[in-house]
């Protein structure tokens, strides 16, 4: 088992895509500064997160799915020294009990925890969006009371409450608090901070712009609507592919103006008492704060965007034949595709067809071929026909 094992749990929505794209993107860097990420990529990390938390129907995810967790860990088991990162935001989902088995079956490593943050409205209407393009269709204040155990809840968007169930696993001054920088903050300071908690002093190639980019008011008020008439958009590839991937980030997002949209007051103050509880209870606990702790409050000059609930419904008319109009046109593009192969398929059918006529005529012309088709002409004259009786009952 390595000397340190960082475990990076969260939260959602914290550009935790970002930080991991450069991780993974530079595994071979990472190992030659001494930190080792087991597994094979990304998708094993997330099968880890909910495997920790005996998610029931892991294995609809994929067969090697469950038992992902205890796989890494035997992974950490045959590595002398050194450090590790696992990294995945639905860690933070962990109930207290799952959290502590998580950190034991680590030891003798001496775990530390990487919890990257943003204040509650923030990450409020990032979260909310991103269930949106998930699937979801409940609205912002349905999703505020849901108690389930989801990703796309108050269970892993308030950090008070993440740090009570993860916080008492390890002493405090291992438990460390990353905060997202500020709008404006130089480029790739994000990373600069998660980084320095890893040890990390190289130089990485970071992305230009962040992974997952938002959509606006309409767009997503739109797309929340859809999703109520969508049917067999079951599976997590479904959602990812279909939702996320095509309606949401490939099209509707060329639809969007860009700017984000807001909350509505109440829930705005329901966020800013959720920031105001979590880091008091950092500041009571002695967490490490990478970062400003001021960060993590919700400002008191927030620009004040839209919400959902102010969209009209001539807006989003608008923005859906927008849409329609781009999805016909995929339509068409993708018909003529089709075509095209089919054309291509029956072309290398013909081709096929035709050598293989070739190759009987070469066949056919071979001295050989004649003669010992000849004899085959001579043998079933002289030989009797023979009675199907005398036919074995099964192949040989």
């Amino acid at each position: 088992m390595p000397a340190r094992v960082f475990l990076h749990i969260g939260q959602p929505k914290t550009g935790t895509t970002y930080l991991q794209d450069v991780v993974w993107g530079h595994r071979e860097q990472l190992l030659a500064e001494g930190l080792l990420l087991p597994g094979t990529g990304h998708r094993e990390h997330l099968w880890a997160a909910l495997d920790v938390q005996e998610r029931p129907g892991l294995h609809h995810r994929h067969p090697d799915a469950v038992g992902t967790w205890e796989r890494l860990c035997a992974e950490l088991d045959a590595v002398p020294d050194g450090d590790a990162l696992i990294t995945h935001e639905f860690f933070c989902g962990a109930t207290a009990e799952q959290a502590q088995a998580a950190v034991d079956r680590l030891a003798p490593a001496e775990v530390h925890l990487v919890i990257t943050a943003r204040h509650a409205a923030a990450l409020f209407a990032a979260g909310y969006q991103e269930a949106v393009k998930n699937g979801a269709f409940r609205t912002l204040h349905e999703v505020d009371g849901d108690r389930r155990r989801s990703e796309f809840t108050w269970r892993t968007w308030d950090l008070g409450r993440i740090l009570k169930r993860w916080g008492p696993t390890v002493a405090p001054e291992r438990v460390h608090v990353v905060p997202m920088p500020r709008p404006g903050s130089p480029p790739g300071e994000h990373w600069r901070r998660f980084a320095s908690v890893l040890g990390l002093r190289g130089e990485y190639t970071l992305p230009e712009k962040p992974a997952n980019q938002s959509l606006g008011a309409v767009e997503v008020e739109l797309l929340r609507r859809v999703n109520e008439h969508l049917e067999g958009f079951d599976s997590p590839t479904d959602r990812g592919t279909w939702i996320r991937g095509y309606l949401a980030e490939e099209r509707l997002r060329e639809l969007s103006a860009g700017r984000r949209f807001g909350l509505p007051d109440d829930l705005l103050a329901t966020s800013r008492a959720k920031s105001a509880q979590a880091i008091e209870r950092i500041v009571a606990e002695g967490y490490d704060v990478v970062g400003d702790l001021d960060e993590l409050a919700v400002p008191d000059d927030l620009p004040r965007e839209r919400t959902p609930y102010a969209v009209e419904d001539a807006e989003l008319l608008a923005t859906a034949t927008r849409l329609t109009g781009a999805m016909l046109a995929d339509v068409r593009e993708l018909t003529r595709r089709l075509e095209q192969s089919r054309g291509e398929v029956r072309a290398l059918r013909d081709d096929l067809a035709a050598v293989r006529a070739a190759a009987r005529e070469a066949e056919d012309a071979r001295p050989v071929t004649r003669v010992k088709r000849a004899g085959l002409r001579v043998r079933d004259k002289v030989r009797p026909p023979r009675d199907r009786d005398d036919s074995p009952e099964t192949p040989r």
